[in-house]
């Protein structure tokens, strides 16, 4: 009773005191310290426990629950010894112990293999067993053999239930990178089987939410709409998922009346809800509303630091961010130096990163990672210190990954190193051969250097490949709806009609001192067809439709806001520099790295990005 109750000096305290224990006494306290978290009490006990009785196999599932790899294999062995190896209650602990523990030596699927092993090897399984291999897989980001093995349990003639189908919709996410169409397909399917076995429930409801938020945040907004048609109400978790839905879609008024539904479900003082708030807020472009928001939190845990130094640096506040860490009451972590460092990157503060990242280990006890060093790396990148960069690389006590070298890549892009940019191109293009960066990166620093034959060397190259370039690609919300433009226009049906109002603004502009960076064009052609396409990058239609459209804007007419999947090019940067002081108006863009201001010919990033 002391143990269940998490009492547990008490329960200890009455086992000390036993003059006899059997195998529930034993059984009883170990599965008190597994429930508490307690592992290394846990199985110090289990170990002594050996020296008096033979342990069933609920000792064995206690001790499981909490052990890490290494212990859990030497368990395993124990079970198989005594003659517990077919237990159905230890082999679904062993599921869920190989896919929670990572073995450091070996490969991310190493455990899971294990865990795959013992599933198959069971003689007989029941629901428990399914749920935790499914579990697993979601657990390991292995999204689609979850959705195989569920296929596989569902045309079985096994039963589900509402853990099955959490597992299986969060693994959807996960899987079909490659085919929204076919990952959606299969959301729809499972919400019908929800629905077929009364499932209707608010669990399942956000698990077919978080399938959709980060992909199509759009849809997760419009079935978290009909929970009320359903007589649900959503707790903490569903609008924990849909804030990062409205984060995704960068619209302010989203956020907002989410945030008003949270406020009426009771959810105010709520730390979870408040950090997801800040996050939304501050990705839809207001980070005086994040300000707000961590202002007023009655209790702020390190994820709350976090989201508030996070949405600074995405803003290019750096400043505010160091102000904001002396004022820290909780341990930082590696994701607040991440933040940090973020944020100093996009400011160019170079000697400040530099002390950030030395004080790491000493002052805080934080050994620096892949992550760290990637910044670092973009710290002294962007501002020209390349070889440095590349001399932090040669000193890292583990290799590099694909995000160091793009950091460098993109630094030597930005200064011109043609030489380095091209080992960085390499090695990317080892890491990750379906990344277009490396590709796309070289060919620009070619063209700006005037050398279209290895330019177009290049594109062959890639061509040869097959790997594609991501689309530039825009948005904006017009009305209630959102616009969509691509490079050309080619997705809008005004086309025409933007164009031509593109062009009399090009016009104006040139007059203000508008030259086009026709160095950036990526193919070896005339210069007028350079500018031209130039002319045609989706955010510069996004504007264009915006001014045509001026009074159906739901904010504040006098400012403009685009969202861009990547970063903005030098370009268009100074073609809304330009536009800003011309037409007075504040046009924000959201960029795949950061927040650009642009007012009064000005861009808060002060040109450095």
């Amino acid at each position: 009773m002391y143990a269940k109750c998490g009492d547990l000096k008490y329960a200890r305290q009455l086992f000390d005191q036993m003059p006899e224990r059997n195998l529930v006494s034993w059984t009883a306290l170990i599965s008190g310290y597994a429930q508490q978290g307690q592992a290394c009490e846990c199985s110090r006990l289990f170990s002594d426990m050996l020296m008096h009785c033979r342990p069933n196999e609920f000792a064995f599932t206690s001790v499981l629950t909490c052990g890490d790899y290494e212990h859990g294999k030497q368990v395993h062995a124990l079970a198989l010894k005594i003659g517990l190896g077919a237990s159905i209650y230890v082999g679904n602990a062993l599921i869920s112990m190989y896919c929670r523990c990572y073995n450091s030596s070996d490969s991310d699927s190493g455990d899971i293999d294990e865990a795959s092993t013992v599933f198959e090897t069971m003689e007989f399984r029941n629901l428990v067993s399914w749920n935790a291999m499914i579990a697993g897989f979601q657990l390991r980001k292995l999204g689609s053999k979850a959705v195989s093995l569920f296929s596989q349990m569902h045309s079985d003639g096994i039963g589900f239930d509402r853990a099955t189908l959490v597992s299986v919709l969060s693994s959807l996410s996960e899987s079909y990178n490659d085919s929204l169409h076919v990952g959606l397909k299969c959301c729809f399917l499972l919400h019908c089987l929800s629905i077929k076995r009364c499932f209707r429930d608010i669990v399942s409801w956000t698990g077919i939410i978080t399938t959709f938020a980060e992909r199509q945040p759009e849809e997760a907004l419009f079935l978290f709409c009909q929970l009320h048609r359903e007589g649900l109400a959503p707790d903490r978790y569903t609008f924990s998922i849909v804030l990062k839905a409205c984060a995704g879609l960068g619209i302010e008024r989203h956020a907002y009346a989410v945030h008003s539904q949270v406020i009426k479900a009771g959810f105010r003082v709520d730390a979870v809800l408040g950090n997801a708030l800040i996050h939304a807020y501050a990705r839809c472009g207001s980070i005086s509303l994040s300000k707000k928001v961590f202002d007023e939190m009655r209790f702020r845990n390190l994820v709350s630091w976090n989201s508030m130094l996070k949405a600074y640096a995405l803003h290019g506040q750096a400043k505010e961010a160091l102000h904001l860490f002396s004022e820290m009451n909780v341990h930082p972590d590696s994701a607040t130096i991440i933040a940090l460092l973020s944020a100093c990157s996009h400011a160019g503060m170079v000697e400040e990163g530099i002390k950030i990242f030395d004080s790491m280990l000493d002052t805080h006890g934080i050994f620096p990672q892949l992550d760290h060093y990637a910044s670092m790396v973009d710290i002294l990148g962007r501002a020209g210190r390349v070889v440095e960069a590349k001399v932090l690389i040669s000193k890292m006590p583990m290799e590099p990954d694909s995000v160091v070298w793009s950091a460098l890549l993109g630094s030597c892009r930005k200064h011109g190193e043609t030489q380095l940019a091209k080992l960085a191109a390499d090695k990317l293009k080892e890491l990750e051969p379906r990344n277009s960066l490396g590709y796309v990166q070289m060919s620009n620093i070619y063209c700006s250097g005037g050398s279209y034959s290895e330019a177009g060397v290049i594109r062959k190259e890639m061509e040869g490949s097959r790997v594609r370039k991501e689309p530039g690609l825009s948005w904006i919300e017009i009305g209630n709806r959102v616009h969509e433009f691509a490079s050309g226009g080619r997705r809008h049906p005004q086309r025409e009609a933007i164009c031509t109002r593109l062009n009399l603004l090009i016009g104006q502009l040139k007059g203000r001192g508008y030259v086009p960076e026709t160095s950036l064009a990526l193919h070896d052609i005339e210069e007028e067809h350079k500018e031209e396409q130039l002319y045609h990058h989706s955010e510069k239609l996004a504007l264009v439709f915006a001014m045509m459209n001026e009074g159906s804007l739901h904010h504040d007419r006098s400012v403009i806001k685009i969202i861009k999947n990547i970063r903005i090019c030098v370009d268009c940067h100074g073609f809304m520099k330009l536009a800003s002081d011309l037409l007075h108006m504040e046009i924000v863009v959201r960029d795949s790295n950061r927040f650009h201001r642009f007012k009064n010919g000005m861009c808060s990033c002060n040109d450095y990005w």
